[in-house]
C-alpha cells in the first residue's frame, strides 16, 4: 500500500467514526418518548409446596402444598377451593409428585373443562383426618377449625359452601367421605376415591398385627374383633353415616365413589353405594378395571375434579 493510499483510507474512516458517535451522543442526551413502555411481570410460582403452618390445636407444625391456578396472579378475582387428602404412608407433596395434580388441573383449565381453582394438599400423617380415639390428636377439629379458615386467610377464595369441596383417595377417601358428612355445611361436593372403607365385619376381621400398627393408634387402640367397634369407629365409618345420618345433611353434599374393581376396598366402596342407594341419597358411583395404585387415581383425578368443580357453577 503506497502512502497516498493509505492517507486516503485515514481520511475516510475518521469521519465515519465521528458520525457514529455523534449518533450514539445523541441517543444518550435526547429526551426519552413518554409513550407506555411493555411490561413483563415476573415469573411467579403456581405450585407452593410444604408450606409450614403451626396449628394451636395439634400444637404442631403442620405441612400443607397448594395449587394456584394459571391466572391467578394476573388476577384480583376469588377462587373456589379443592381439599385433596393423601392416602396412608403419603404426605403433603404426594398428589404431586405421583397424582400429577398440578398438570392435570392446568390441562382441565385450560381446555375449559375445568374453572380455575385452588387446590390444597394437607399432611395428615396416618390420622385418617379424624379425632383419635383419645381425643389427644384432634385432626378433624384442626382441620374444620384452624386450617380451612388460615387458608381462606392466606389466599383468594370464595369462602361460601358452594365453592368449597374434598376430595382423596385411599385413607383420604375416608376423610373426605366422613368430613363432608360431618360438616355438610362446609362442603357442596366430594369424590372419594378408593375409599378406605369397610364394614363392621370386615373391620373386626382386620389381621391383628395390621390392625394393631394402622388402625389400633386412631380407632380403639389395640382390640380385637367387635372390641375394634368403638365409638370412635362407629361415629367416622362412612358406611354407618351413610346410613344414620339426617337426610337433610346427606342430601347436600355431591356425592362421587370410584373404586378399581380389583380393588380390595371394592366390597366396602360397593356397600356404601348400596346405603345410598337404600335411603335414596343422590350419588355417582364408578367402578372401573384397575386396583389401589397411582395409575388408578391419576386416571380418576380428571373426573373427580369435574364433579366437586359442578357445585361451583350457577
Amino acid at each position: 500500500m503506497t502512502f497516498r493510499t493509505l492517507l486516503f483510507s485515514i481520511f475516510l474512516i475518521v469521519p465515519l467514526l465521528s458520525s457514529a458517535q455523534s449518533r450514539r451522543r445523541a441517543q444518550l442526551t435526547t429526551p426519552q418518548s413518554n409513550g407506555p413502555v411493555p411490561v413483563v411481570s415476573a415469573p411467579q410460582t403456581r405450585l407452593l409446596e410444604s408450606l409450614i403452618w403451626n396449628s394451636s390445636m395439634l400444637n404442631r407444625a403442620v405441612k400443607f402444598s397448594v395449587y394456584l391456578p394459571p391466572d391467578y396472579y394476573t388476577s384480583n378475582r376469588r377462587y373456589p377451593v379443592v381439599y385433596l387428602l393423601h392416602g396412608y404412608g403419603d404426605n403433603e407433596t404426594s398428589w404431586i409428585q405421583f397424582g400429577e395434580a398440578d398438570r392435570i388441573a392446568d390441562a382441565g383449565i385450560r381446555s375449559g373443562e375445568l374453572p380455575p381453582m385452588i387446590i390444597v394438599m394437607p399432611d395428615a400423617g396416618t390420622t385418617f383426618y379424624i379425632n383419635d380415639y383419645q381425643n389427644k390428636i384432634r385432626y378433624e377439629d384442626m382441620f374444620v377449625q384452624e386450617l380451612i379458615p388460615h387458608i381462606d386467610s392466606m389466599f383468594r377464595t370464595r369462602t361460601q359452601r358452594e365453592f368449597r369441596s374434598v376430595s382423596g383417595l385411599s385413607m383420604g377417601g375416608f376423610g373426605s367421605l366422613t368430613l363432608a358428612m360431618h360438616h355438610p355445611e362446609l362442603f357442596s361436593g366430594c369424590a372419594a376415591l378408593s375409599a378406605g372403607i369397610r364394614t363392621d365385619e370386615a373391620f373386626a376381621s382386620i389381621p391383628d398385627e395390621r390392625y394393631d400398627a394402622v388402625f389400633a393408634p386412631v380407632f380403639s387402640g389395640p382390640a380385637k374383633g367387635e372390641n375394634r367397634l368403638t365409638l370412635t369407629w362407629k361415629r367416622n365409618s362412612p358406611i354407618t353415616l351413610a346410613q344414620s345420618a339426617p337426610e337433610g345433611d346427606l342430601i347436600k353434599v355431591r356425592w362421587y365413589i370410584d373404586c378399581g374393581d380389583d380393588d380390595a376396598l371394592s366390597a366396602g366402596n360397593a356397600m356404601l353405594h348400596l346405603a345410598f342407594l337404600d335411603r335414596k341419597i343422590p350419588h355417582e358411583y364408578r367402578v372401573r378395571d384397575g386396583g389401589h395404585t397411582w395409575n388408578y387415581w391419576r386416571s380418576g383425578l380428571p373426573d373427580a375434579l369435574k364433579f366437586v368443580s359442578e357445585s361451583f357453577h350457577r
